[in-house]
This record gives C-alpha cells, structure tokens and sequence, in this order.
C-alpha cells in the first residue's frame, strides 16, 4: 500500500529551511535507501505544501518520519496529514487495474 503524507509548511519555509535542510534530507534518503519513501518534494510557486509517498503495510514509517523530523520539530510544517493511497496505474502501483 501506498501511504501519501501531505506537510503545510509555514510562510517562511524556504528563509528557514537552509539550516535543517540537511539532517532533513538525510533522514529522507535513509528512507528511500529502507524502502520507505518512494518520492518527497515541496511543491512549488508557491511553496506551501510539501508531498511525500511512503510504502509498506501501514502508515507507521511516514508518521515515525513526521515525529523526528527537524522540519516538523522546528516548526517549518505546521500540520502534517497521512492517508492511505489506492494506487491502480503505474509501474509502481500497489493495486494494478486495467478496465
């Protein structure tokens, strides 16, 4: 199952961000390198929200990446929301369907 963790981030998340930007992308490759994060990003113009898709049997490794990471612990995501995600098409889609 995929796992779509949505961040809010706060108004002065790009002037903030260079001295957490580090240990936050560490933390996401270490991730990725587990299997965990499929992709993460924050989108852009404007760069409110931020999308990161996880893998697994249950949302436990998003919301476990939520509690340490130092975007949220500083707080440069304001709220932050997980949500299983049915996916049909793709390569990668854990639920393949063809109609």
């Amino acid at each position: 199952m995929h796992y779509l963790m949505s961040y809010t981030l706060a108004a002065d998340y790009l002037e903030r961000r260079g001295q957490y930007r580090s240990e936050h992308l560490a933390l996401a490759w270490q991730a990725q390198e587990r299997g965990e994060l499929v992709l993460a990003g924050a989108l852009a113009e404007p760069a409110d929200r931020a999308i990161l898709i996880f893998q697994g049997d249950s949302p436990k490794a998003a919301e476990d990446f939520a509690a340490i990471d130092p975007y949220v612990k500083h707080g440069l995501v304001t709220a932050w929301k997980v949500q299983p995600w049915n996916t049909v098409v793709g390569d990668l889609a854990t639920n393949p369907f063809r109609a």
